[in-house]
């Protein structure tokens, strides 16, 4: 399905015209809807899974030369629902922060393409399991592709899609270990940005 709405966006947007909307020395902030799609795995105890959402992103991005920039994506904490096998464990939530090196594949065209790798480290808090502990963090790779067209100077459409690998420890509150659950989400994202 997200492959379906990106082709669909890539069509329609990609006779826009405009002038170069991102260059070497721009700052870029980007704002984003996102879908949370989790790609949930446990282990030794399986069907643990985390919710999924949709939630706000905002995206400050730098470049170094009109092809290679950096981008830092950011949101503010998440919960979610922790279940296994269907039946609600309760609650945590998690913040992700994220720092990504792009390649743009043609920078200052009518449509921009680029990929992304990375890494992101996710924090847990305010956890409500009852009988349940988690681990406090993690780091994993972050893998990303998608484009900008730009709409004017200053501001550009963007659809984004990343895969974010992050995993987190499960543990009774006496701190014997459960199991770990992979929770892997894929992001999909559209929204506007704004160079400065």
């Amino acid at each position: 399905m997200q492959k379906r709405i990106l082709m669909a966006i890539v069509a329609s947007v990609s006779f826009t015209s405009s002038n170069v909307f991102a260059e070497a020395g721009n700052w870029m902030v980007r704002a984003r809807a996102v879908n949370i799609e989790t790609h949930n795995s446990s282990g030794p105890v399986t069907g643990a899974a985390l919710s999924r959402k949709t939630i706000p992103e905002v995206d400050l991005g730098y470049f170094f030369t009109d092809n290679l920039s950096a981008e830092l994506i950011l949101t503010y904490p998440q919960q979610h629902e922790v279940s296994l096998n269907g039946a609600l464990l309760g609650t945590l939530k998690e913040l992700p922060p994220t720092l990504l090196a792009q390649y743009h594949f043609m920078p200052g065209g009518t449509f921009s393409p680029y990929v992304g790798a990375g890494l992101n480290y996710t924090s847990y808090s305010s956890v409500n399991m009852p009988g349940l502990a988690t681990s406090k963090s993690s780091i994993g790779g972050a893998l990303q592709v998608g484009f900008d067209v730009p709409v004017n100077k200053k501001l550009s459409f963007n659809v984004d899609l990343k895969k974010v690998y992050m995993k987190i420890d499960v543990n009774t509150a006496a701190g014997a270990y459960v199991t770990t659950l992979k929770i892997d989400p894929v992001l999909f994202g559209a929204g506007l940005g704004w160079k400065f």
